[in-house]
């Protein structure tokens, strides 16, 4: 005998999704890579647009708009079926050619021929990990419609779009994957962490992004309150290797002076985690390997074994007030052991504090992407090991270009209203399966 659900329980089909973000968005183009990226931005783009492979939470690969693909002449050339009767949101059917010209515009450096249901990518030299590349959300199948519009295939459709204002979504009530119960999105675009917290504060959004630092004071006041997993890298970057190996030397001293613990504790109000490595240990499994607790006395041996040290300018998003905290305490920091930082806003310093968040569930893709400079080798039929994703990370380590400090996660604060939350490990957010109850 089967038990039914009580009526609140129930999924249902209606009401809009009221939400708010810090990102001003000028462009809905998955592929413009003047657009910042963010767990935001991916997410706003899995609205719109899908990908022909998606990964799931255990690194899985998955069919999406491709329902299979195969690998020739050692990962090489790669071939793509695709999923059949799929629209565009204008009622046009989704082509080969059309897929092919959207790979080729996000990719140009790759070979992208359609065939009659199946496109087929070529590469100059192996690569085991194209599919996975493919379930970026800068690589979702976009298309221009005869008036210009950027059109996608996903659960919702475009509504309204004010850039770096406001966009509104509908749900497509046609989509393969079948129809989301919400209604539509409406999404206020440009607004500070402050105004987005009142705007929910007021009952005026179901969803807003809270800042690492506030999470657990919103929490506190008995507000719903949810993260994913660190999935946002804070780390210092310089614009260039060191030229010399007192510089090195320097960069190491940096590293060794800085008081993570003390920065997450105070400044981050415990939120995220200090880290030593450019890839998060819950997917490496060996980050803890790379140190990140503080080491004054070897950080001013290192100093004082150079003759003459220079001041470096630090960098930091003038948008972004915990960053400027940030900055700040690794400059005290540097200070301490020795070394002068003076912190700025121009984007021509020595060194930035920069957020990059994690492209892949796929470790390989995640750190070419981290380090796109890097000519990273892959095993000869794609048999790559940890070992050898260690050893490359190690070897971008040791370049001493960068310095990871934190991973932080993605956090929002919930309406009551909001049913069936769901967050994948990548960050993406189930908005086709959320539907609106009770409003307060």
């Amino acid at each position: 005998m089967g038990v039914t659900a009580p009526a609140e329980t129930r999924p249902q089909y209606g009401s809009t999704l009221r939400t708010a973000t810090s990102i001003s968005l000028m462009s809905l183009d998955p592929a413009d890579k003047l657009q910042p990226d963010s767990i935001t931005t991916r997410n706003l783009t899995r609205l719109m647009f899908d990908t022909l492979v998606t990964v799931d939470d255990h690194g899985r690969l998955k069919p999406a708009l491709a329902v299979s693909w195969q690998s020739l002449s050692s990962n090489q050339r790669w071939e793509f079926r695709l999923r059949r009767g799929v629209k565009f949101h204008d009622g046009s059917p989704l082509t080969a050619q059309a897929v092919a010209a959207s790979i080729r515009a996000a990719n140009p450096d790759w070979a992208v021929l359609p065939g009659s249901d199946s496109i087929t990518i070529e590469r100059d030299t192996s690569d085991p990990n194209v599919p996975a590349q493919l379930a970026r959300a800068r690589n979702a199948i976009t298309r221009r419609s005869e008036g210009g519009t950027l059109i996608g295939t996903g659960p919702f459709h475009i509504r309204d779009w004010q850039p770096g204002k406001r966009l509104s979504v509908a749900a497509n009530e046609d989509y393969w994957g079948g129809r989301p119960f919400l209604n539509g999105i409406d999404i206020e675009l440009g607004k500070s962490g402050r105004d987005q917290l009142m705007t929910i504060e007021l009952g005026n959004a179901d969803l807003v992004e809270l800042p690492p630092d506030q999470a657990r004071r919103v929490a506190g006041e008995g507000r719903r309150v949810v993260s994913s997993l660190p999935l946002v890298l804070l780390a210092l970057h310089f614009t260039r290797e060191p030229q010399s190996p007192d510089e090195a030397k320097l960069r190491q001293a940096l590293g060794l002076s800085i008081d993570r613990n003390s920065i997450h504790n105070v400044v981050l109000q415990g939120t995220g985690e200090a880290s030593g490595a450019i890839l998060p240990d819950w997917l490496s499994g060996y980050a803890f390997v790379f140190p990140a607790v503080q080491d004054l006395e070897h950080a001013r041996q290192l100093r004082a074994e150079v003759k003459t040290v220079r001041t470096w300018t630090l960098g930091y998003d003038n948008n972004d007030p915990l960053a400027r905290l940030i900055a700040e305490r690794i400059a005290l920091n540097a200070k301490d052991a020795g070394l002068a930082i003076d912190v700025v806003t121009s984007s021509n310093a020595d060194l930035r504090l920069e957020r990059t968040i994690l492209a892949s569930l796929n470790p390989w893709v995640a750190l070419e992407a981290r380090v796109p400079e890097a000519k990273i080798t892959h095993a000869a039929g794609g048999g790559d090991s940890v070992d050898d994703l260690f050893k490359s990370e190690s070897t971008e380590l040791a370049k001493q270009q960068t310095i990871p400090l934190f991973y932080l996660p993605g956090t929002y604060a919930l309406s009551p209203a909001v049913e069936n939350w769901g967050q994948h490990r990548d960050g993406m957010i189930d908005f086709e399966d959320l539907w609106m109850g009770s409003r307060p």
